[in-house]
């Protein structure tokens, strides 16, 4: 049975679901999702842990601050550390997708003593991603649509004809995702302030691709160092990702220490929608090994 909850941390009230009790496992979702698109894993893990899915700030039922700068990495990285405490956890197996990804990557760098072991699905690493971004013209070409989210006209365009770019990018194919699946996505983006809240993501990191010769020099920095990582990680790849490219994973392990890749050649972006049973069964693989 899953419990809605919320939480006062790190100055931002954060509504979060869980399920079951033991050693905590917490999720953390990216643009343009929210908690319950680990709906699938709490069932999973709830079974013998607490599992945990938080709706990021900016996002569906959690506080969604005005200011873009409220939006940085570290801001969200301390935003995890708090909610451990909050749940009564000083460590945790941390998973994350997409832009929750990309903070747990930097949670790990900040804060490795919170963390039992970390899980990353297509999320980009800062470093390789930032590398990608500078060096790679397909993943530069992949990630213009970056630069409309940037845009001041970004809310505008994704909440066209009741969120069509959205629907057709996320919530596609339909047998992936029930009637009631779309109902819900739809009702968390129309939460007052959601899409700006997501996009602030974006803005806030100033994340794209070069877009003349003077930004091509520019460095893209999700975080600002970046200690190797030592914690056990897995990194789980749909590789059929139009966004993020399996560019993505070469050289990650110059970058954490003990880490084991999982690539799915047929799984997207989505792949947790798309193979829930496969991707849970790597995490518990991953888990008891």
């Amino acid at each position: 049975m899953s419990t809605h909850a919320y939480a006062d941390v790190n100055g931002v009230r954060l509504h979060y679901v869980s399920e079951g009790s033991g050693e905590l496992i917490l999720f953390l979702h990216g643009f343009p999702e929210f908690w319950y698109a680990w709906r699938e894993q709490l069932t999973a893990f709830g079974a013998d842990h607490r599992a945990v899915a938080v709706d990021m700030r900016g996002y569906n039922l959690s506080e969604k601050p005005d200011t873009v700068e409220a939006y940085r990495v570290p801001t969200l990285v301390e935003d995890v550390r708090a909610l451990i405490e909050h749940l009564g956890y000083r460590t945790c197996t941390l998973v994350g997708h997409d832009w929750g990804g990309v903070v747990a990557w930097a949670f790990a760098m900040r804060h490795p003593d919170y963390l039992d072991r970390l899980v990353i699905v297509n999320a980009p690493h800062p470093v390789i991603f930032s590398r990608e971004l500078r060096d790679n013209p397909a993943q530069q070409r992949a990630s213009r649509y970056m630069l409309t989210f940037r845009s001041p006209e970004g809310e505008s365009v994704l909440a066209a004809d009741n969120y069509a770019a959205l629907v057709n990018g996320v919530l596609t194919p339909k047998e992936t995702f029930s009637d009631a699946d779309r109902a819900a996505y739809l009702a968390a983006w129309s939460q007052p302030g959601a899409l700006t809240g997501g996009l602030n993501y974006y803005r806030a990191a100033q994340l794209g691709p070069p877009t003349d010769d003077t930004a091509r020099d520019a460095p893209t920095a999700l975080v600002a160092d970046a200690p190797a990582i030592m914690t056990p990680t897995l990194v789980i790849w749909g590789e059929r990702d139009t966004a993020l490219l399996t560019g993505n994973l070469n050289g990650l392990d110059t970058q954490v220490a003990n880490l084991t890749i999982v690539r799915i050649p047929e799984g997207t972006h989505w792949i947790i929608h798309e193979q829930p049973v496969r991707v849970n069964d790597e995490i518990r693989t991953f888990l008891t090994t």
